[in-house]
C-alpha cells in the first residue's frame, strides 16, 4: 500500500501484471488463527488450481504493519481486502505458492501469532512449515524486517521488500518519523543490519521516482550496511517508477520486476513450476 494513494482509489488497485492460472486459483477464507473479545483474527491462504489432494505447498506471508481497525476507518476495507493484496495472492498461488494474507490488530504480536498458528495446523492448511517466506511492501516492511530477527526463524526462507521504509541507521530518523506519521507499526526500531540473519536471501525493490518522505533514503542507508555485510541481496532499481510501481505504473518493466519476484520467492521456496504455461505471459491487470 501507498500512503500517498489517494483514499477513495487505493483499495480498487490491482498488480499490473497477469499470469496464466490466477483466475483459477482457490481461496479458503476467514480461517481463524486467534482472536480476543475484540473478536476474532482471520487469514485468508490461495492455493495453485492444480493442487494435488495432501500435498504441502511452501507458502509466503504478505506482511502487515497497519492496524486494521485503523487502516479500515481510514481506506474503507482490511488489508487482506485490498485489490493488491487479492491479486499478489492469486499471483502467488498461479505461480505455485500457498499466499497468506490476514487481519491484524497488534501487528508484530499477531504476525507471531499467524505464524505459530501456521507452523501448528500445517498439515490441515496444506503448508510446509519448513518453507515459508515473507513479502512486505512501503510502511509494512518494519514489522516484517522485525520477524526476520526473532530467534527461531529457521523456517524462513527469503523475504521480498518492495518500496519499503528499512531501518533508521546512522542516527537517522526517517522511519520513526513515517510511522508517526502514518501509523504503522515500527518494532524493529534500534535494530541494526547486524541483527538480521546472514543465510536469508532478500530481494529489495526501490521506486527511482519515489517521492514518499525518506522510503528511498531509508533503502540507500540499507543497501550500503547490507552489502558491507556481504548478505545475500537481490536488488532492482525501478528508475522511472513512484510509489505502489506495481500498482500505478503500468510499463512492461513494472511487470518485469514483479514476474522477477515471483520467480525468486519459487526458487528460494523451491516451488514446482506452475503447470498453466508460460509464468512471463502477462497482460496489463492482474486478476482478482
Amino acid at each position: 500500500m501507498s500512503p500517498e494513494a489517494p483514499q477513495d482509489d487505493v483499495s480498487k488497485k490491482r498488480v499490473v501484471y497477469r499470469m496464466p492460472g490466477v483466475d483459477a486459483v482457490t481461496v479458503r477464507r476467514d480461517v481463524e488463527y486467534g482472536g480476543t473479545e475484540a473478536g476474532a483474527l482471520t487469514m485468508d491462504v490461495y492455493y495453485p488450481p492444480d493442487l494435488e489432494s495432501g500435498a504441502r505447498l511452501p507458502a509466503v506471508v504478505f506482511v502487515t504493519g497497519y492496524p486494521d481497525p485503523g487502516f479500515q476507518a481510514m481506506v474503507g476495507c482490511k488489508q487482506k481486502e485490498l485489490g493488491s493484496y487479492v491479486s499478489w495472492g492469486r499471483l502467488t498461488a498461479a505461480s505455485g505458492l500457498a499466499a497468506i494474507t490476514y487481519t491484524n490488530r497488534e501487528p508484530a504480536a499477531d504476525v507471531d501469532a499467524l505464524l505459530q498458528y501456521v507452523r501448528q495446523n500445517a498439515a490441515s492448511l496444506g503448508i510446509d512449515e519448513h518453507r515459508i517466506g515473507i513479502w512486505a511492501c512501503s510502511g509494512n516492511v518494519p514489522v516484517a524486517l522485525s520477524v526476520l530477527m526473532q530467534e527461531g526463524q529457521n523456517d524462513l526462507k527469503c523475504a521480498v521488500f518492495c518500496y519499503g521504509f528499512m531501518l533508521d541507521i546512522d542516527a537517522s530518523t526517517g522511519v520513526a518519523d513515517a510511522a508517526r506519521q502514518w501509523r504503522f507499526a515500527n518494532p524493529s526500531a534500534g535494530k541494526s543490519v547486524e541483527d538480521l540473519p546472514r543465510d536469508v536471501p532478500l530481494f529489495i525493490v526501490r521506486a527511482g521516482q519515489d517521492t514518499t518522505p525518506h522510503v528511498n533514503e531509508t533503502i540507500d542507508r540499507f543497501l550500503i550496511k547490507a552489502l558491507a555485510r556481504n548478505l545475500p541481496i537481490v536488488f532492482a532499481n525501478h528508475a522511472r517508477a513512484p510509489h505502489a510501481f506495481d500498482l500505478l505504473d503500468d510499463s512492461e518493466t513494472s511487470r518485469e520486476i514483479i514476474r522477477q519476484v515471483l520467480a525468486f520467492m519459487r526458487f528460494h521456496l523451491g516451488a514446482k513450476r506452475p503447470a498453466q504455461g508460460d509464468p512471463r505471459a502477462g497482460g496489463r491487470h492482474a486478476g482478482g
